[in-house]
Parts: structure tokens; C-alpha cells; sequence
């Protein structure tokens, strides 16, 4: 039986990987009662609102956009964060 060898992650995989496992390991610092740092309880958040779209990029599949975005821009809303205004400031210096 011959081995195949598996193949390389591209870059997108490689960080969806990432906030795949920080979404893990941030998973007791979610919901109102975890007592954590305000900031500790937003990036749990945050990484738990796009922890789909991450497994999804992983298989080789697409997500919607808009839905993420909408993600995004409801973990801003509970926190008080500006990661929606961060991520077009952003966008806008890759340009």
C-alpha cells in the first residue's frame, strides 16, 4: 500500500487553521459569566462567530461573505469593538 503524501495548505487554510484553534482555546472566555478581560471575551467571541467560515476554507469550500461580515459586525455591537471599521482600515492601507 503506497502512503500519499498530503497535500500543502494553502495560505488561506493555514490561517483559517489558526482561528480554528484559538476559537478552542478561547472557548471558556465565552458568554456574559465567564468572568474573563473584556478583551479575552470579544476575541472568544469574535473567533466563535467565524469558527464556520474557518472549518469551511479548511474543506476547500466557500462561505458567504456577507454572513461573516454580519458576524463581524454583531460581536462590534456586543463589545463596544471596531473590528468592522479595523478591518475596512485595513483593506483600504492593502490598496
Amino acid at each position: 500500500m503506497t502512503k500519499t503524501m498530503p497535500r500543502e495548505p494553502d495560505q488561506h487554510q493555514i490561517l483559517a487553521f489558526a482561528l480554528y484553534e484559538l476559537r478552542l482555546l478561547l472557548a471558556g472566555h465565552l458568554g456574559p459569566d465567564s468572568g474573563s478581560e473584556p478583551a479575552v471575551r470579544a476575541a472568544a467571541h469574535l473567533a466563535y462567530a467565524l469558527h464556520n467560515q474557518a472549518l469551511a476554507v479548511l474543506e476547500g469550500k466557500s462561505f458567504d461573505r456577507a454572513q461573516a461580515l454580519r458576524a463581524i459586525a454583531a460581536v462590534d455591537e456586543r463589545f463596544g469593538e471596531n473590528f468592522m471599521q479595523q478591518l475596512s482600515e485595513a483593506m483600504n492601507r492593502a490598496v
